[in-house]
């Protein structure tokens, strides 16, 4: 668990994702702007499933690994990796509720999801992004990791090396 200063709001705290944020997971989900869940899920999706709410809760923290934020009780941001089986490369996620971008957490909830990647083996994190979503694609290339990116009918496809710099 870690704490956080972020620019213009108070201290948020970054700890793993449990069964029990189920309710609050929802509740993140849904004050997110039609926007930001294009952004996230390339269309609007103004409700998770069943079904996803428990993929997203239930992680084993190995090969799939989800990092909140949390300004008190309540999820501002969420982080995620998924390693692509039997490799060292897993894809990431995230998702900042809209009051709350600009102002450093998918930054910092980058830095520690690369540190527990690495810590499991994880050698490169994968992305897909609209080309759209310039924050996201700030936060990879102010990451001081290596960046590779091509871009094929608007959506940006980025490799972060881990081995490679410390964000």
């Amino acid at each position: 668990m870690a704490l956080m200063q972020v620019l213009d709001r108070a201290t948020v705290r970054i700890r793993p994702i449990s069964p029990s944020d189920r309710d609050a997971l929802e509740r993140f989900h849904e004050g997110l702007t039609r926007e930001t869940t294009r952004m996230r899920f390339f269309l609007f999706h103004p409700h998770l499933t069943p079904t996803e709410v428990e993929r997203f809760t239930h992680v084993d923290h190995h090969d799939r690994e989800a990092l909140v934020a949390l300004d008190g009780s309540n999820i501002v941001a969420v982080a995620r990796f998924d390693r692509t089986p039997a490799t060292d490369e897993a894809e990431v996620a995230f998702v900042v509720a809209d009051a709350w971008q600009g102002n450093g957490v998918g930054t910092q909830l980058l830095a520690q999801l690369a540190d527990r990647a690495r810590t499991e083996g994880v050698t490169r994190f994968t992305a897909d992004t609209l080309d759209g979503n310039h924050r996201m694609l700030g936060v990879f290339r102010r990451s001081g990791l290596l960046v590779k990116s091509d871009t094929d009918a608007g959506v940006v496809h980025v490799v972060l090396d881990l081995r490679l710099g410390v964000p």
